[in-house]
């Protein structure tokens, strides 16, 4: 840890971090119960075309991104984090992200940004909003099977 840097505050970006790395990992490896608990219970999705929530509440976003990813295999990537803790139990950041989901008829890849919102709940970060904004999407049809 850099000299200056408060303890508390460096351990509450780590688990920010953390936050969101195992929120990649329980979606690719379909661990909806964990996933559901990285939330806030009235957490909410941000659609990124009219800045609205589209989706409220632990229990709807989960069946949302377990309908939406259902079989593919999908692997998610987050990157340089821009974290600010807004107060002692609130925070925002942005996330570069990739992702890529194949669902055996093709491959779709993308590259953006997740705005984000934290809440400490309980001494625990928890996700209060998200909102996905892809700049590139690219989709390709699958012409023969994959290798490994």
């Amino acid at each position: 840890m850099a000299p200056g840097i408060d303890q508390n505050r460096f351990e509450d970006y780590e688990a920010i971090k953390k936050l969101k790395a195992r929120y990649f990992r329980f979606v690719d490896t379909k661990r909806w119960k964990e996933f559901g608990e990285l939330f806030a219970k009235d957490a909410f999705f941000v659609s990124p075309e009219t800045g609205r929530p589209t989706v409220r509440g632990r229990e709807a976003i989960v069946e949302r991104v377990r309908t939406f990813v259902k079989d593919a295999v999908t692997v998610h990537h987050g990157h340089m984090p821009e974290i600010e803790l807004t107060g002692p139990a609130t925070a925002t950041a942005i996330w570069a992200m990739s992702d890529l989901l194949d669902d055996g008829t093709g491959v779709v890849e993308g590259r953006g940004h997740y705005e984000e919102t934290y809440v400490k709940v309980d001494g625990e970060w928890k996700i209060r909003s998200s909102k996905l904004t892809r700049l590139r999407l690219v989709e390709t049809a699958r012409s023969a099977e994959p290798r490994r």
